[in-house]
């Protein structure tokens, strides 16, 4: 019997580059939308007046190009955003014409303007190979949609923005895939198998199970998966190049599913919680693509798995617990449970591989989606400049960040009355969290991405489709590569 469940990593569609239009081929066009500053005559094609605007695909008659996509004002961020609305139209256009009994084309051509550059070329090729993208769970056949789409362009660095963009797309799908697979499938062991599986062949992967954490420490990981009957995992990833001088270490949240412990939470919404491993899956396919792209920096990437649940074996509000190294933590609440699995982890990485840099990805905290909304990634940073580095970063690849401050009048919030540290302090819930794991670090330099906003969507935008979005694990391949 066929498995209902979408291949993990999907296969995306390919990307051509040529310097010829294909006869035969369905074509497409871009054009830019006309200043408003400027008169000029409105475009018409084949008598469709065509309005130029970002993301606006409109049908014209065949005998030129089937499809044309609005530019708007022609910036990078407006190629993306027009190949995302245009493969979903191609795809569109494709099922109407199986459902109508016609031959299914599973090709496209699309003519780039003259003034195009290698970034806006990269930018649109992240539109077209992310804005398709689908994960369902089904025993049918999937849906028809196209498999190339055929660059035309006499920019002669077109198929090597092509095969970038392909390498951070490729990312953002696996972070999607992981993160979209149903809690029921995705326990701890597998997505601890599956990170082993799809790693390649650049990067050792090692899968640690609850007896090895119990006898190193990891009292956080296990408090919080010791209410489930899947035990717990912690996946460790190395990727050593010859060469490299830096090394930096990746931490990543993998709470495969959160009822919310004993705290529990909402029955609206927690459905929603099969994405709160969002963090650990970017941390996850972030680490391939790097070693993918052969960047010449040594990466660890430790994903704490482990599914929060309620039993009689469940942790409790009032526990003390103890994590790797020895610093305890006094629980308040159970569904902070992110912060408890990821003390260990930093903990653990910075006295075991004595990184130079170090960086955190979770959907930390329900306080940042009301900061910063649903589109853009909190960031709290020890160090200005690799904060400045991570917001760089995430501008280059389509991510938004915003840096919040580590105020310190919070930081006494943090130490323990009957433990070392409270989990949940009092203050503002986004910056007493990056407080708490701050107290883990060893004062190196760290950024910790609270992504509780942007790691799932319920409607397209730009090329994020609605489910999880792989937020983050863009943004985290451009900073090894800006780092290295």
């Amino acid at each position: 019997m066929r498995n209902p469940l979408p291949p993990v990593p999907t296969n995306l569609l390919d990307i051509e580059v040529a310097g010829d239009l294909r006869r035969g081929t369905p074509t497409a066009r871009l054009v830019t939308a006309p200043a408003a500053d400027v008169e000029s005559e409105p475009l018409e094609i084949g008598g469709v007046r065509i309005t130029g605007k970002a993301g606006d695909v409109q049908t014209v008659p065949a005998d030129g190009p089937r499809w044309v996509a609005g530019l708007g004002d022609g910036e990078p961020k407006q190629y993306r955003k027009a190949g995302a609305a245009l493969v979903r139209a191609v795809n569109a256009a494709l099922a109407d014409d199986v459902d109508s009994g016609g031959k299914a084309f599973r090709a496209v051509q699309l003519e780039l303007p003259e003034e195009a550059s290698g970034e806006h070329v990269t930018e649109l090729a992240l539109g077209l190979l992310l804005g398709g993208y689908k994960f369902k769970v089904t025993g049918s056949d999937p849906a028809a949609s196209v498999r190339t789409v055929r660059l035309v362009t006499a920019n002669a660095v077109a198929a090597d923005s092509v095969a970038r963009a392909s390498a951070l797309a490729a990312a953002t799908a696996l972070t999607r895939d992981l993160a979209n697979t149903p809690s029921n499938v995705k326990t701890p062991a597998w997505l601890a198998d599956t990170a082993a599986r799809v790693a390649g062949p650049r990067v050792e992967v090692s899968v640690r199970d609850e007896k090895w954490l119990a006898t190193q420490g990891f009292g956080g990981v296990l408090a919080v998966g010791g209410g489930s009957s899947r035990p717990p995992r912690l996946i460790e990833m190395a990727y050593k190049p010859a060469g490299a001088s830096k090394h930096l270490l990746l931490v990543g949240k993998g709470i495969t599913f959160d009822t919310g412990g004993l705290s529990i939470k909402p029955a609206d919404g927690m459905h929603l919680m099969r994405t709160d491993m969002a963090g650990g899956a970017a941390v996850i396919a972030a680490t391939r693509a790097i070693a993918a792209l052969g960047l010449p920096i040594r990466v660890t990437a430790l994903v704490p798995c482990a599914e929060n649940h309620v039993s009689g074996s469940a942790y409790r509000p009032g526990d003390i617990v103890r994590h790797y190294g020895g610093k305890t933590t006094e629980v308040g609440n159970t569904d902070a449970e992110g912060r408890m699995v990821l003390a260990d982890a930093l903990a653990y990485g910075i006295r075991r591989f004595s990184p130079d840099v170090v960086v955190d990805a979770a959907t930390l905290t329900g306080a940042m989606k009301v900061s910063l909304g649903l589109r853009t990634g909190g960031l709290f940073a020890s160090d200005a400049s690799l904060a400045a580095e991570v917001i760089a970063a995430g501008a280059r690849v389509g991510e938004a960040w915003w840096r919040m401050p580590l105020v310190e009048d919070y930081a006494e919030n943090v130490r323990g009355e009957f433990g070392d540290v409270r989990q949940t302090p009092a203050g503002p819930g986004g910056i007493t969290a990056a407080l708490f794991l701050r107290e883990f670090t060893e004062g190196l330099p760290w950024a910790h991405m609270d992504i509780a906003g942007p790691a799932r969507s319920e409607k397209n935008y730009d090329e994020v489709v609605p489910g999880a979005t792989g937020f983050a694990a863009r943004t985290l391949v451009e900073l090894a590569a800006s780092l290295a």
